[in-house]
């Protein structure tokens, strides 16, 4: 090998790798990327923020679990974001009969003088079929993106079962209750008696 070949592969290796410490990574805080563009789906679906982490202890159950919201990307600790005050925790899919039936009773219901914070947590489907059945749906509240695996990480931490929608209260104090009865919810009032009674 020549001189001049090896100066043109050593040059040829530093090239790439400086390619390679320029590219985006993940984990630095920011969304990961799904693939496609939400852009549009976001704002056509207009969702509510998703809950910041607060001074609180996290949830326990909930420790360490991260997810995108579902209306911007950002990444979002769950167990920080529900804890310190009582939150209703609703898991849906966009497949889910039942839950198109619930998301606009528990939109309703969180605007009610008294409710508490109310999560959505998409899972088994994909981002944009989520976003656009809850713009279908005029349904803003705030959700997290659980991936569309068979579990997700809020998913697994719940332990959700397999007939959806599933509910559960997190009470002020870190404690997760699953709201069994009634699996689905017709109105604000059933609504309102089960969080009443999980709380």
């Amino acid at each position: 090998m020549t001189r001049v070949t090896k100066w043109a592969l050593a040059a040829a290796v530093l090239a790439v790798a400086l390619l390679v410490a320029l590219l985006p990574r993940g984990g630095d805080g920011t969304a990961a990327q799904p693939a496609g563009d939400l852009g549009p789906a976001r704002s056509a679906a207009a969702l509510q923020p998703c809950p910041e982490a607060g001074a609180a202890q996290p949830v326990k159950q909930l420790e360490g679990v991260t997810a995108d919201c579902l209306g911007d990307g950002v990444r979002v600790d769950v167990g920080k974001a529900v804890a310190g005050a009582p939150v209703l925790v609703n898991v849906w899919a966009s497949w889910c009969e039942p839950c198109r039936t619930e998301l606009p009773v528990l939109q309703e219901y969180a605007k009610q003088p008294g409710a508490v914070r109310v999560l959505g947590v998409q899972v088994q489907s994909p981002a944009k079929d989520g976003l656009d059945l809850l713009a279908k749906l005029g349904v803003h509240l705030p959700s997290v993106y659980d991936g569309d695996g068979q579990t997700g990480p809020v998913r697994a931490a719940l332990k959700v079962p397999s007939s959806l929608p599933a509910s559960y209260v997190v009470t002020a104090a870190g404690e997760v209750r699953f709201i069994a009865n009634p699996r689905t919810f017709g109105n604000t009032d059933q609504v309102r008696a089960a969080v009443e009674g999980a709380s």
